[in-house]
């Protein structure tokens, strides 16, 4: 794959779940915590102003080393110099994506399955968000919940790299690493926490448990 994901906590930045913390400052709080993959997802700001934020969040996460994301808009992502998109169900194709973002920037697809994650790898995209895992209140997900059991089985059969996502936090991220999960996207749970630099390490290091779990079961 040209561009691996580090194995990992995957944290997500939320205008919906913290409207009252700026995107961009909530990237700085997930890097203080250790976060090397950073999505940003801008439902209710308007394009502007989302575009600036994105901007700021974009030089946070590159002082960092780390890879910055945005979600849906590829545009975005091209204005704000972001190193790439991730995209749904509803979005622009990730052909198409990939012929304006170039070969070098990162596109990651939601999959529901090990069919979608084929799909996706042949359309040009570096990784697949698969879930919904586990039942989530951030967002509305038109599709059934799979959890732990099926996530594995589509590990098994994706040609990319595995995003888990949807309902995850420190009560079930270690199970998720143990699916065989590549990275955790986490959203309330590292958010909404009183201290979000600590929380984002007790995540990393909860996933790094079920990542030697899975590593010893498969070896």
């Amino acid at each position: 794959m040209p561009h691996p994901l580090p194995s990992g906590l995957y944290g997500l930045c939320d205008d919906t779940v913290r409207p009252d913390l700026p995107v961009e400052d909530q990237a700085a709080l997930l890097l203080s915590g250790g976060v090397r993959v950073v999505q940003l997802r801008l439902k209710r700001t308007p394009a502007r102003a989302a575009v600036a934020s994105c901007r700021a969040a974009v030089e946070r996460c590159r002082a960092a080393g780390a890879l910055c994301l945005v979600n849906d808009r590829v545009d975005w992502a091209l204005l704000s110099g972001a190193g790439g998109v991730h995209l749904g169900d509803e979005d622009l194709p990730p052909e198409d994506a990939r012929a304006l973002l170039g070969p070098e920037r990162v596109i990651g697809v939601t999959a529901r399955d090990a069919e979608m994650a084929r799909r996706a790898a042949l359309a040009g995209a570096d990784y697949a968000g698969v879930g919904p895992v586990f039942p989530t209140a951030t967002k509305q997900v038109g599709a059934p919940v799979m959890g732990l059991e099926k996530l594995a089985a589509v590990v098994r059969g994706s040609p990319l790299p595995v995003v888990a996502i949807s309902g995850i936090g420190l009560s079930n991220v270690a199970e998720v690493a143990a699916a065989g999960a590549r990275m955790a996207a986490v959203v309330s749970d590292l958010l909404r926490a009183e201290d979000v630099a600590s929380r984002a390490r007790a995540l990393a290091e909860r996933f790094e448990l079920g990542r030697v779990r899975h590593t010893l079961g498969s070896g």
